[in-house]
Protein backbone atom coordinates (compact mmCIF):
# COMPACT_ATOMS: atom_id res chain seq x y z
CA UNK A 1 0.00 0.00 0.00
CA UNK A 2 1.30 3.42 -0.92
CA UNK A 3 1.70 5.71 2.04
CA UNK A 4 0.27 9.21 1.71
CA UNK A 5 2.87 11.89 1.05
CA UNK A 6 3.07 13.89 4.28
CA UNK A 7 4.61 16.78 2.34
CA UNK A 8 1.44 17.30 0.35
CA UNK A 9 -0.72 19.89 2.15
CA UNK A 10 -4.12 18.64 3.21
CA UNK A 11 -6.99 20.65 1.79
CA UNK A 12 -10.03 21.56 3.87
CA UNK A 13 -12.92 19.20 3.30
CA UNK A 14 -15.43 22.06 2.98
CA UNK A 15 -15.04 23.92 -0.30
CA UNK A 16 -16.09 27.32 1.00
CA UNK A 17 -13.45 27.13 3.75
CA UNK A 18 -10.79 26.28 1.18
CA UNK A 19 -11.88 29.33 -0.83
CA UNK A 20 -11.86 31.50 2.28
CA UNK A 21 -8.28 30.47 3.06
CA UNK A 22 -7.29 31.21 -0.53
CA UNK A 23 -8.75 34.73 -0.35
CA UNK A 24 -7.02 35.45 2.96
CA UNK A 25 -3.69 34.28 1.53
CA UNK A 26 -4.13 36.57 -1.48
CA UNK A 27 -4.86 39.56 0.76
CA UNK A 28 -1.89 38.65 2.98
CA UNK A 29 0.48 39.05 0.03
CA UNK A 30 -0.41 42.72 -0.45
CA UNK A 31 -0.01 45.59 2.01
CA UNK A 32 -2.51 47.85 0.26
CA UNK A 33 -6.19 47.14 -0.33
CA UNK A 34 -7.12 45.10 -3.40
CA UNK A 35 -10.05 45.46 -5.76
CA UNK A 36 -12.65 42.74 -6.08
CA UNK A 37 -11.69 42.29 -9.74
CA UNK A 38 -8.04 41.65 -8.90
CA UNK A 39 -8.91 39.28 -6.05
CA UNK A 40 -11.25 37.39 -8.37
CA UNK A 41 -8.57 37.05 -11.03
CA UNK A 42 -5.88 35.85 -8.62
CA UNK A 43 -8.16 33.37 -6.88
CA UNK A 44 -9.81 32.04 -10.00
CA UNK A 45 -13.20 32.57 -8.36
CA UNK A 46 -16.13 34.24 -10.04
CA UNK A 47 -16.47 37.82 -8.80
CA UNK A 48 -19.87 37.12 -7.24
CA UNK A 49 -18.49 34.13 -5.30
CA UNK A 50 -15.46 36.08 -4.07
CA UNK A 51 -17.72 39.01 -3.16
CA UNK A 52 -20.03 36.81 -1.08
CA UNK A 53 -17.17 35.18 0.86
CA UNK A 54 -15.37 38.49 1.40
CA UNK A 55 -18.54 40.06 2.76
CA UNK A 56 -18.92 37.20 5.25
CA UNK A 57 -15.30 37.65 6.30
CA UNK A 58 -15.91 41.38 6.69
CA UNK A 59 -18.85 40.67 8.99
CA UNK A 60 -16.47 38.77 11.26
CA UNK A 61 -13.86 41.57 10.96
CA UNK A 62 -11.39 39.18 9.33
CA UNK A 63 -11.45 41.48 6.30
CA UNK A 64 -11.80 45.27 6.11
CA UNK A 65 -13.43 47.32 3.32
CA UNK A 66 -11.55 50.66 3.32
CA UNK A 67 -13.47 51.79 0.21
CA UNK A 68 -16.30 50.44 -1.89
CA UNK A 69 -15.15 47.37 -3.81
CA UNK A 70 -11.75 47.06 -2.10
CA UNK A 71 -10.58 44.67 0.62
CA UNK A 72 -7.65 44.09 2.96
CA UNK A 73 -6.93 41.92 5.97
CA UNK A 74 -8.93 42.92 9.05
CA UNK A 75 -8.03 43.73 12.62
CA UNK A 76 -9.61 40.58 13.98
CA UNK A 77 -6.68 38.59 12.60
CA UNK A 78 -4.29 40.87 14.49
CA UNK A 79 -6.29 40.41 17.69
CA UNK A 80 -6.24 36.62 17.35
CA UNK A 81 -2.56 36.62 16.46
CA UNK A 82 -1.71 38.71 19.49
CA UNK A 83 -3.76 36.38 21.67
CA UNK A 84 -1.84 33.34 20.45
CA UNK A 85 1.49 35.17 20.76
CA UNK A 86 0.69 36.30 24.28
CA UNK A 87 -0.46 32.84 25.29
CA UNK A 88 2.74 31.21 24.08
CA UNK A 89 5.01 33.87 25.58
CA UNK A 90 3.22 33.87 28.92
CA UNK A 91 3.31 30.09 29.15
CA UNK A 92 7.04 29.98 28.41
CA UNK A 93 7.78 32.66 30.99
CA UNK A 94 5.46 31.17 33.61
CA UNK A 95 6.20 27.46 33.60
CA UNK A 96 9.40 27.49 35.69
CA UNK A 97 8.11 29.92 38.35
CA UNK A 98 4.82 27.99 38.51
CA UNK A 99 6.66 24.76 39.30
CA UNK A 100 8.63 26.46 42.05
CA UNK A 101 5.44 27.84 43.58
CA UNK A 102 3.85 24.40 43.42
CA UNK A 103 6.83 22.90 45.27
CA UNK A 104 6.27 25.43 48.04
CA UNK A 105 2.52 25.00 48.37
CA UNK A 106 2.01 21.41 47.18
CA UNK A 107 -1.25 22.68 45.67
CA UNK A 108 -2.23 23.20 42.02
CA UNK A 109 -0.90 26.41 40.46
CA UNK A 110 -2.90 27.58 37.45
CA UNK A 111 -2.12 29.94 34.57
CA UNK A 112 -5.27 31.36 33.00
CA UNK A 113 -6.12 33.93 30.33
CA UNK A 114 -9.28 35.72 29.33
CA UNK A 115 -11.15 34.71 26.21
CA UNK A 116 -14.39 36.60 25.83
CA UNK A 117 -16.64 36.04 28.85
CA UNK A 118 -14.55 33.15 30.18
CA UNK A 119 -11.10 32.31 31.38
CA UNK A 120 -9.21 29.49 29.73
CA UNK A 121 -6.65 27.41 31.62
CA UNK A 122 -3.45 27.41 29.56
CA UNK A 123 -0.99 25.74 31.96
CA UNK A 124 -0.92 24.03 35.33
CA UNK A 125 1.61 22.73 37.85
CA UNK A 126 0.19 20.10 40.16
CA UNK A 127 0.68 16.62 41.61
CA UNK A 128 -1.55 13.84 42.88
CA UNK A 129 -0.46 14.66 46.43
CA UNK A 130 -2.35 17.95 46.37
CA UNK A 131 -5.52 16.29 47.64
CA UNK A 132 -7.65 18.09 45.08
CA UNK A 133 -10.54 15.99 43.87
CA UNK A 134 -11.15 18.18 40.81
CA UNK A 135 -8.34 19.53 38.67
CA UNK A 136 -9.50 21.38 35.56
CA UNK A 137 -7.78 20.32 32.38
CA UNK A 138 -5.61 22.63 30.32
CA UNK A 139 -7.95 24.15 27.77
CA UNK A 140 -10.84 24.10 30.23
CA UNK A 141 -13.01 27.18 30.63
CA UNK A 142 -14.95 28.89 33.39
CA UNK A 143 -17.08 32.06 33.74
CA UNK A 144 -15.13 35.16 34.69
CA UNK A 145 -17.25 36.10 37.71
CA UNK A 146 -16.88 32.67 39.33
CA UNK A 147 -13.09 32.53 39.30
CA UNK A 148 -10.32 34.43 41.01
CA UNK A 149 -8.46 35.16 37.76
CA UNK A 150 -11.69 36.09 36.00
CA UNK A 151 -12.44 38.66 38.69
CA UNK A 152 -9.06 40.28 38.07
CA UNK A 153 -9.99 40.81 34.42
CA UNK A 154 -13.46 42.08 35.28
CA UNK A 155 -11.94 44.49 37.81
CA UNK A 156 -10.20 46.28 34.94
CA UNK A 157 -13.37 46.60 32.84
CA UNK A 158 -15.15 49.95 32.93
CA UNK A 159 -18.64 50.02 34.53
CA UNK A 160 -20.44 49.83 31.19
CA UNK A 161 -18.50 46.76 30.06
CA UNK A 162 -19.12 45.11 33.42
CA UNK A 163 -22.88 45.74 33.16
CA UNK A 164 -22.85 44.36 29.62
CA UNK A 165 -21.09 41.23 30.87
CA UNK A 166 -23.67 40.84 33.64
CA UNK A 167 -26.51 41.20 31.12
CA UNK A 168 -25.01 38.69 28.66
CA UNK A 169 -24.23 36.03 31.23
CA UNK A 170 -27.00 36.67 33.75
CA UNK A 171 -24.26 36.11 36.36
CA UNK A 172 -25.30 32.47 36.51
CA UNK A 173 -24.03 30.61 39.56
CA UNK A 174 -22.72 27.09 40.07
CA UNK A 175 -22.69 26.77 43.87
CA UNK A 176 -24.47 28.33 46.84
CA UNK A 177 -21.45 30.64 47.22
CA UNK A 178 -21.53 31.95 43.64
CA UNK A 179 -21.89 35.72 43.29
CA UNK A 180 -24.99 36.26 41.17
CA UNK A 181 -25.88 39.86 42.04
CA UNK A 182 -24.13 42.76 40.30
CA UNK A 183 -23.82 45.05 43.38
CA UNK A 184 -22.09 42.27 45.32
CA UNK A 185 -19.80 41.54 42.39
CA UNK A 186 -18.95 45.25 42.06
CA UNK A 187 -17.87 45.35 45.71
CA UNK A 188 -15.73 42.26 45.17
CA UNK A 189 -14.09 43.78 42.11
CA UNK A 190 -13.42 47.04 43.97
CA UNK A 191 -11.34 45.06 46.49
CA UNK A 192 -9.52 43.30 43.65
CA UNK A 193 -8.56 46.66 42.14
CA UNK A 194 -7.46 48.00 45.52
CA UNK A 195 -5.29 45.05 46.55
CA UNK A 196 -4.29 43.58 43.17
CA UNK A 197 -5.49 40.12 44.11
CA UNK A 198 -8.77 38.23 43.83
CA UNK A 199 -10.34 35.20 45.45
CA UNK A 200 -12.78 32.41 44.68
CA UNK A 201 -14.52 31.25 47.85
CA UNK A 202 -16.05 27.95 46.67
CA UNK A 203 -17.90 29.89 43.97
CA UNK A 204 -17.00 27.62 41.05
CA UNK A 205 -16.71 24.32 42.94
CA UNK A 206 -17.77 23.52 46.48
CA UNK A 207 -14.78 22.55 48.59
CA UNK A 208 -12.28 24.48 46.45
CA UNK A 209 -10.92 27.96 47.16
CA UNK A 210 -8.48 29.99 45.06
CA UNK A 211 -6.38 33.13 45.24
CA UNK A 212 -5.01 34.92 42.18
CA UNK A 213 -2.57 37.66 41.18
CA UNK A 214 -2.27 39.32 37.78
CA UNK A 215 0.43 38.97 35.13
CA UNK A 216 1.21 42.05 33.01
CA UNK A 217 3.06 42.51 29.72
CA UNK A 218 5.43 45.18 28.40
CA UNK A 219 2.46 47.44 27.66
CA UNK A 220 1.34 47.20 31.31
CA UNK A 221 -1.74 45.27 30.16
CA UNK A 222 -3.20 42.44 32.21
CA UNK A 223 -2.63 39.38 30.01
CA UNK A 224 -3.03 36.46 32.41
CA UNK A 225 -3.57 35.47 36.00
CA UNK A 226 -1.70 33.09 38.29
CA UNK A 227 -3.76 31.28 40.90
CA UNK A 228 -3.38 28.72 43.66
CA UNK A 229 -6.25 26.27 44.14
CA UNK A 230 -6.66 24.23 47.31
CA UNK A 231 -9.25 22.36 49.36
CA UNK A 232 -11.28 25.00 51.18
CA UNK A 233 -9.81 24.21 54.60
CA UNK A 234 -6.20 24.09 53.38
CA UNK A 235 -5.72 27.39 51.51
CA UNK A 236 -3.01 29.18 53.50
CA UNK A 237 -2.90 32.98 53.64
CA UNK A 238 0.90 32.97 53.96
CA UNK A 239 1.07 31.73 50.35
CA UNK A 240 -0.29 35.04 49.10
CA UNK A 241 2.98 37.07 49.18
CA UNK A 242 4.82 34.28 47.34
CA UNK A 243 2.02 34.14 44.77
CA UNK A 244 2.34 37.87 44.19
CA UNK A 245 6.14 37.68 43.92
CA UNK A 246 5.85 34.82 41.41
CA UNK A 247 3.31 36.71 39.30
CA UNK A 248 5.58 39.76 39.40
CA UNK A 249 8.56 37.65 38.32
CA UNK A 250 6.62 36.39 35.28
CA UNK A 251 5.48 39.93 34.46
CA UNK A 252 9.07 41.14 34.56
CA UNK A 253 10.07 38.38 32.15
CA UNK A 254 7.40 39.68 29.77
CA UNK A 255 8.88 43.19 29.90
CA UNK A 256 6.57 44.74 32.50
CA UNK A 257 7.97 47.76 34.30
CA UNK A 258 6.33 49.65 37.14
CA UNK A 259 5.49 53.14 35.86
Amino acid sequence: MTKPDSAVPVKPTVQVIERMFSLLDILANREEAMSLKEISEKSGLHASTAHRILNDLATGRFVDRPAAGTYRLGMRLLELGNMVKARLNVRDAALGPMRELHKLTQQPVNLSMRQGDEIIYVERAYSERSGMQVVRAIGGRAPLHLTSVGKLFLAFDDPQRLRSYATRTGLAGQTRNSITQLPILERELSKARQYGIARDNEELELGVRCMAAGIYDDQNALVAGLSISAPADRLEEHWLPKLQVTASEISTALGYKVR
